[in-house]
C-alpha cells in the first residue's frame, strides 16, 4: 500500500492511497482459496471446485466485498500510523468511472483512493496552578425556608364555597371564551377553569375584572394581550371574554405543621423543612456551580488560542443557528426587532461556536491526560435521565440510541465534561465567597453562561440565552397556561416568559 500525502494545509490533509493490483488480486486469491472448501456446486465434489471457476462465478462479488473493507479499515489505520487524529468520519473518494471501476473489481488495475480530513490539533497542555475562582455562597436562612414552605402550602391549600362576591385571594370557578375581532381563537376557551384572584396567572386586566363576581353571574371583560405575547396572532391585540361564574370559593387558612406535612406525604415538619432547605440549597449550588464553570472557561479561553478544525465548528453553528431562528420564528421576532441583523448575529455565533469547539479540546485533552473516565453506571443513569424525559417514548429512545453511531457521545459528553471540571477544581486555587440569593442570581455584564463571546448586542435575547446555555429553555406553547391539567385554557392565561 503506497501512502502520499498530497494536501497539508492547516489542519486539512488529504492522502492518496494506492494498492497495487497485485496485492488486490492476491487478496483476492486468498479468498477464494478460502471460500474453496466450503462453497457448495453442482456438478463439483466438495473441495474440488477449481479456483478458476469460483474467481468466475464470485470473483467480483468478492472483490467487491474487498474493496469495502479496505475503505472502512485503512483510513483508521493510516491516521494512527501518522499519529493523528480527525476531527470527524474521513471522507473517502474512489473513482466513479465505470470502467475503471470494472477494472478494479477485476484486478486488471490498482485501487486509488483518497481520504479527506481534518486533523484535531495537537494541544500542549499549560500549568493549571495559576488558575483561580471565587465560589459564590448563599447561607440558606430560615426565613427563606418558611416562605419556600408556605408556597408549597398554598399549592395544597384548600377552598370553600362561598355566597357573596370574590375578593382577592378567593378562588373563581368558570367557563370562558375568548374573541378577537368578534372571532373565538384557538386556546381561548375552556370549562370548569379555576382561577385564584391575585395569582397573576391570566393575563393582566383578566383577573382585576373578576373581582365583586358571584356564583351565577354572567359577564364579558376587555383585555389587551401584552405585545410581546409569545403568541404573535395575539400580540397586541384587545379580545373580549365571555364568562359565566360557576363558584367563588375562599381559602382556608394555611397552618405549618406536622398535619400540613402528612398531607404531602411527608413524616413530618421538621422533615419538610430539611427536605426544603436540601432543595434551596441544591437550585443555589446549580447556579454557583455554573459561574465557577464560566470563571474556568474564561481563564482557558485566555490561555489557549489555535486553529478549531472547521468541520466540528460549522456543526456548532448549525445547532445554535438552529436554535436562534427556532426561537425567533416562535416569538414572532425579527433581528431587527433585536437590535441587530442577520450577518451580524451569524458573525457573532460563528465565534461562539468556535470558542465551544475550542475549549471542548481543551477539556478532552485535560481529560485524556488526567485519566478521567466515565463509567458505564454513569452512562446508565444517563440514559435513564432521558427516558424519563419522555415517558411512553421509551422503546423509541432506547432504539434511538442502540441504532445512532455517535448517539451515546451525546450522554458521555456532558458527564466527562462535568468531570474534568471537577479535576480542575481540585487543582487550582478556590476562593469561597458568602453573597447574597439576589447577587448570585444577577447576571453580569458578560452574560449568562462561559460560552458568551464579549460583544451583547448582536445577539437576539431569548435565543442568545438558549444558545449560550447549550441547553434549550423549555418555553411554553403559544398562549400557554401555567395550569397543565387544562388545555382548553391556554390563551388566557399568562406565559412564563
Amino acid at each position: 500500500m503506497q501512502v502520499t500525502e498530497t494536501l497539508a494545509e492547516g489542519l486539512k490533509r488529504e492522502i492518496k492511497v494506492v494498492i497495487p493490483k497485485r496485492d488486490m488480486e492476491a487478496q483476492l486469491n486468498q479468498r477464494l482459496a478460502d471460500a474453496k472448501d466450503k462453497v457448495r456446486i453442482n456438478g463439483f465434489r466438495p473441495g474440488k471446485v477449481p479456483v478458476g471457476h469460483l474467481k468466475k462465478m464470485y470473483g467480483k462479488s468478492i472483490m467487491a466485498d474487498l474493496v469495502r473493507e479496505i475503505v472502512n479499515e485503512r483510513p483508521t489505520q493510516i491516521l494512527s500510523d501518522r499519529g493523528e487524529k480527525s476531527a470527524t468520519q474521513p471522507s473517502v473518494t474512489m473513482t466513479e468511472d465505470e470502467a475503471e471501476a470494472e477494472k478494479i473489481l477485476n484486478a486488471q488495475t490498482d485501487f486509488e483512493f483518497t481520504v479527506s480530513y481534518e486533523v484535531i490539533p495537537q494541544i500542549e497542555l499549560k500549568p493549571t496552578s495559576g488558575l483561580s475562582v471565587v465560589r459564590e455562597v448563599v447561607e440558606v436562612t430560615e426565613d427563606e425556608v418558611n416562605e419556600q414552605i408556605e408556597k408549597v402550602a398554598e399549592s395544597a391549600r384548600t377552598y370553600e364555597s362561598k355566597k357573596g362576591k370574590a375578593a382577592e385571594g378567593d378562588r373563581v370557578t368558570m367557563d370562558y371564551l375568548g374573541k378577537v375581532d368578534g372571532e373565538a381563537f384557538d386556546g381561548g376557551a375552556a370549562e370548569d377553569a379555576e382561577l385564584v384572584l391575585g395569582s397573576g396567572r391570566f393575563i393582566p386586566g383578566f383577573e382585576d375584572q373578576l373581582v365583586g363576581v358571584k356564583a351565577g353571574d354572567e359577564k364579558q371583560i376587555t383585555v389587551t394581550f401584552p405585545a410581546d405575547y409569545p403568541a404573535a396572532n395575539l400580540a397586541g391585540k384587545e379580545a373580549t371574554f365571555d364568562i359565566t361564574v360557576k363558584d367563588v370559593a375562599a381559602p382556608a387558612a394555611i397552618e405549618i405543621n406536622d398535619e400540613l406535612a402528612t398531607k404531602l406525604g411527608i413524616e413530618s415538619v421538621d422533615r419538610l423543612k430539611e427536605i426544603v432547605r436540601g432543595q434551596i440549597e441544591s437550585q443555589y449550588g446549580s447556579v454557583t456551580r455554573q459561574k465557577v464553570k464560566r470563571q474556568i472557561l474564561d481563564q482557558l479561553d485566555e490561555m489557549y488560542q489555535f486553529d478549531t478544525p472547521q468541520s466540528l465548528v460549522d456543526a456548532e453553528f448549525e445547532n445554535i443557528w438552529r436554535q436562534i431562528n427556532t426561537d425567533l420564528s416562535q416569538s414572532g421576532k425579527t433581528f431587527e426587532d433585536e437590535g441587530t441583523t442577520e450577518e451580524d448575529a451569524r458573525a457573532e455565533y460563528r465565534k461562539l461556536a468556535e470558542r465551544r469547539v475550542r475549549l471542548g479540546l481543551v477539556l478532552s485533552e485535560i481529560g485524556e491526560k488526567a485519566g478521567v473516565e466515565v463509567t458505564e453506571e454513569e452512562m446508565q443513569r444517563a440514559l435513564y435521565a432521558q427516558l424519563q424525559q419522555f415517558p411512553g417514548q421509551q422503546k423509541e429512545i432506547l432504539d434511538f440510541f442502540r441504532k445512532t453511531p455517535g448517539a451515546s457521545a451525546s450522554l458521555r459528553a456532558p458527564i466527562f465534561e462535568e468531570k474534568v471540571v471537577d479535576k480542575l477544581l481540585s487543582e487550582i486555587n478556590v476562593t469561597d465567597k458568602t453573597v447574597t440569593k439576589e447577587e448570585l442570581l444577577a447576571e453580569d455584564e458578560e452574560g449568562e453562561t462561559a460560552a458568551k463571546p464579549a460583544k451583547k448586542k448582536a445577539a437576539p435575547k431569548k435565543a442568545a440565552a438558549k444558545a449560550e446555555a447549550a441547553d434549550a429553555a423549555e418555553g411554553e406553547e403559544a398562549a400557554a397556561p401555567k395550569k397543565k391539567a387544562a388545555p382548553k385554557k391556554k390563551a388566557a392565561e399568562d406565559s412564563a416568559e
